[in-house]
């Protein structure tokens, strides 16, 4: 593990303490996500989108997009890999797939130990950490995300409308993005003020987000042209305190 020194990460701790939310740039992650580890294999990181499954569960609704999962532990002594388990959130979190436990793909393991990941995953401990610094234990999911396009449907990052996940911080990453128009963040107050708005655009654009604060939504992304393949292949982290 390479602790980040808390002067190099506090430009983007005091929007996440104020606001609840924070975006930061790939030309402000990348030094960050050097220093955490590096990511020297980066381009076998994002071709890994590529080979993700189907998710069964949003099919049934009609929908499609493709993912894997994987389960960390996060504590003092660093980061370790759980046994594959299933993704739970309540209907309050999830209204479209809450209170089911929804088994997808794992990681493959060349993706779970390789330095991109870990340095993220770093990155997330050394700066949730210093948000929530009585903590002493994370519940760590990692989800990777593909949102297709076509010209007949479009892609939706959020089915589930703007939400909140049920945890205690969010990392929204982006690997990719081939061919797609809009796809949007936007950012509201539990009572649906608009807080803030922004487009990854860049890989290694990223959202931080304090989700017991505010809720967040993706607008549906379509194809720029509709004879060419579309994708958004994003990384989102989650980390809850044990």
């Amino acid at each position: 593990m390479h602790p980040i020194p808390i002067s190099d990460v506090s430009p983007l701790l005091a929007p996440v303490q104020h606001d609840g939310f924070c975006f930061a740039t790939a030309d402000t992650m990348r030094p960050l996500l050097d220093a955490a580890g590096g990511l020297d294999d980066w381009q076998a990181f994002a071709d890994s989108w590529n080979r993700l499954e189907p998710d069964a569960y949003i099919a049934a609704t009609g929908r499609s997009r493709r993912r894997r999962h994987a389960t960390f532990a996060a504590d003092r002594d660093g980061i370790v890999q759980r046994p594959h388990q299933p993704h739970y959130q309540s209907l309050q979190y999830n209204p479209l797939q809450g209170n089911i436990q929804r088994w997808f793909e794992p990681l493959e393991p060349g993706v779970a130990q390789g330095q991109s990941l870990r340095s993220i995953l770093t990155f997330c401990h050394g700066f949730f950490d210093a948000l929530a610094p009585a903590t002493e234990q994370w519940h760590v999911e990692v989800h990777q995300f593909r949102i297709e396009a076509t010209a007949d449907a479009a892609g939706e990052p959020t089915p589930e409308g703007s939400h909140r996940d049920g945890v205690d911080f969010v990392l929204v990453l982006l690997v990719d993005r081939e061919n797609i128009a809009s796809g949007s963040t936007s950012i509201h107050s539990p009572d649906g003020a608009p807080l803030g708005e922004f487009t990854l655009t860049h890989a290694l654009d990223t959202a931080l987000i304090h989700d017991p604060r505010v809720f967040h939504g993706v607008t549906p992304v379509l194809p720029i042209d509709p004879h060419r393949p579309s994708h958004r292949d994003v990384l989102v982290v989650t980390f809850r305190a044990v």
